[in-house]
């Protein structure tokens, strides 16, 4: 009798769900995007964008670890990004926290009339 007790718990044992002894996970997606416009705005923690595509300029913070290249890919120094420059910015995150990865600064096109 001891042994089929002893089976039965056992058994129940085993059949419980998992769940009850596993830890909640919490799932955090990371969107990663580019958008593409003018800087309007480059200050020590965020460098503002009005992009091609909103109405309302976009603030996006970079780090240390944040790149800044152009169009060939070669590194650019961070002095020489400033506002009125046309770039490409990659950034991760959500809302209104997103952190610049990498800056694309692309090449200003001027317009020559021939008269």
């Amino acid at each position: 009798m001891k042994r089929v007790m002893l089976f039965v718990l056992l058994l129940a044992v085993m059949i419980m769900p998992c769940s009850l002894f596993a830890e909640e996970e919490k799932v955090t997606t990371v969107t990663k995007t580019q958008t593409a416009g003018t800087i309007s705005e480059f200050s020590p923690d965020a460098i503002v964008v009005k992009s091609e595509t909103t109405s309302s300029p976009v603030k996006y913070k970079y780090t240390k670890t944040t790149t800044y290249v152009d169009d060939t890919g070669a590194p650019v120094s961070m002095e020489t990004v400033k506002s009125g420059l046309p770039v490409t910015v990659y950034y991760t995150g959500q809302g209104d926290n997103m952190t610049a990865d990498k800056v694309v600064v692309r090449k200003t096109t001027t317009k020559t009339e021939i008269k």
